[in-house]
């Protein structure tokens, strides 16, 4: 045998020994635990497990949760439950805990069952916003900030650049309690939109879910509208183009031009937010989502009433206002005008009106188109003086004659009328007579009469002698005019 065998059946033989140590040997409680299946499973803090109420005394609740002890809740953490859930806590029933301790000083492990319950809502939470979904609450209270909803145990902070316009506009106040105050019981619909554990956040958006709330509605709404339709609605937001207001939770149009029938420069000059209009549908866009809507078409068109009185060939006189290179525009009345084209301005061609008229002159001019559909007057220089209108003028003029002869007619009627009324009154003012009075005014008037004849009778004598005198007088004379003849 060589050396080199020799070397080999030592090293053999070690690893023989060895095998036969192990074997022999004692295991130990750790080896037995790495290999055993009943191995313990000791809590962790922060962990979620579900245990059984082992007990349950008026301070605290003995909690089985595996462990080598069993964990307490203590009484501030009963604290934190409502009266309806601490009486439905029994032993023997399995409860989810959250373990604050495994150990404390006093070698207690701590747990807490309202913790646990917050859980559920955190994970709730995280699923509302992974999944993009809003969820119902209620406004529990505010601060300076915002509003506060609760989400199960979870206080929820909503900002005030979070809450709905519609909400927002619907109170206002320069504090908190007058800005929020009224809301603390509303319902909210809002979407989670930031999850923070550890610093316990949670951030919720009004603005986020009333947007795709609205955006459903709109579709919904899209559906039922009809063009034509009248509804009522309420200012949401104004701009300089318009006024958005809100039907049944989606938002339309009211262009500036259908604002008022007025010439308005800003919605505000005639709406307010949070007012509540009546609205007629003019449009629906269902490719864009868009509704056009109109409050002026639901009042009556002052237009119509002032052109009643005008007629086409009528003459009429006329302010220029302004020139453009197609024509010039006229005021014949408050808010009432007229369009002279450029081919009425003149029988000869005319570059431009400021030729034949300028901005402020007054001249007379006459109507020669009314559009009442489209609210247009067209108007004409050339044609003041035109042979084709005279009939029109004629009667025109003779109709102003009459009308002025039945205003002197009418005026005189009416002052025969007062006359007539004041001998009235003047009649009813005088006092009706008696009958004794009307009998002694006949007894006076007999004697007066009877008074007057003595009179006369006691004069007659004088009148006959006068009378004889120149009777005789007479007698002579015939005497003298036969003595001249002789």
């Amino acid at each position: 045998m060589d050396q080199n065998d020799a070397l080999n059946g030592q090293d053999t033989a070690a690893e023989e020994n060895q095998e036969a140590e192990e074997q022999n040997e004692i295991p130990t409680m750790e080896s037995l635990l790495e290999h055993s299946d009943f191995s313990l499973d000791l809590p962790r803090q922060g962990e979620i497990r579900t245990g059984m109420i082992a007990s349950i005394s008026g301070d605290e609740i003995l909690v089985s949760i595996g462990a080598k002890s069993e964990g307490v809740i203590p009484s501030r953490e009963l604290e934190q439950l409502s009266k309806e859930e601490r009486a439905s806590l029994e032993v023997g029933m399995d409860i989810p805990v959250f373990v604050i301790s495994p150990e404390n000083r006093q070698g207690t492990l701590l747990l807490s069952y309202a913790r646990a319950l917050e859980e559920d809502d955190w994970d709730r939470a995280e699923h509302l916003m992974k999944e993009k979904e809003a969820f119902e609450g209620e406004i529990e209270g505010y601060n300076k900030g915002g509003l506060i909803v609760h989400m199960g145990r979870l206080r929820g902070f909503v900002p005030a650049s979070q809450v709905s316009i519609s909400r927002r506009t619907s109170y206002r106040g320069g504090t908190p309690e007058q800005r929020w105050g009224k809301m603390v019981g509303e319902t909210i619909i809002s979407k989670v939109i930031e999850v923070d554990r550890q610093r316990r956040r949670l951030i919720l958006s009004e603005r986020a879910a009333s947007h795709e709330s609205r955006e459903t509605l709109k579709e919904r709404l899209l559906d039922e509208l009809g063009v034509g339709d009248i509804r009522t609605g309420r200012v949401t937001s104004l701009a300089e183009f318009g006024a958005f207001v809100n039907i049944n939770g989606a938002d339309g149009l009211v262009h500036l031009s259908e604002i008022s029938w007025d010439r308005i420069n800003h919605p505000e000059e005639v709406l307010k937010v949070g007012e509540e209009v009546k609205v007629k549908v003019i449009s629906i866009d269902h490719d864009r989502k868009r509704i056009g809507l109109s409050i002026r078409q639901l009042q009556e068109d002052p237009w119509l009433d002032r052109i009643e009185t005008y007629r086409v060939g009528q003459l009429v006189e006329g302010e220029i206002t302004r020139l453009t290179k197609f024509g010039a525009f006229a005021r014949i009345e408050d808010d009432l005008e007229g369009l002279i084209h450029i081919s009425e301005l003149s029988d000869h061609r005319v570059e431009h009106p400021k030729e034949v008229v300028s901005s402020g002159e007054e001249i007379t001019l006459r109507i020669i188109k009314i559009d009442k559909e489209r609210r247009r007057i067209g108007l004409s220089l050339r044609k003041v003086d035109s042979l084709a209108y005279s009939d029109l003028d004629w009667q025109l003029a003779l109709a102003d004659i009459d009308e002025d002869g039945t205003e002197e007619e009418a005026a005189e009627a009416e002052m025969v009328a007062e006359t007539e009324e004041a001998e009235a009154e003047a009649n009813e003012e005088q006092p009706e007579a008696s009958e004794a009075e009307v009998v002694a005014e006949a007894v006076e008037a007999e004697g007066a009469g009877a008074e007057a004849k003595a009179e006369a009778e006691a004069e007659e004598p004088e009148v006959e002698e006068a009378a004889d005198e120149d009777a005789t007088e007479p007698e002579e004379e015939p005497e003298t005019e036969e003595t001249e003849e002789s």
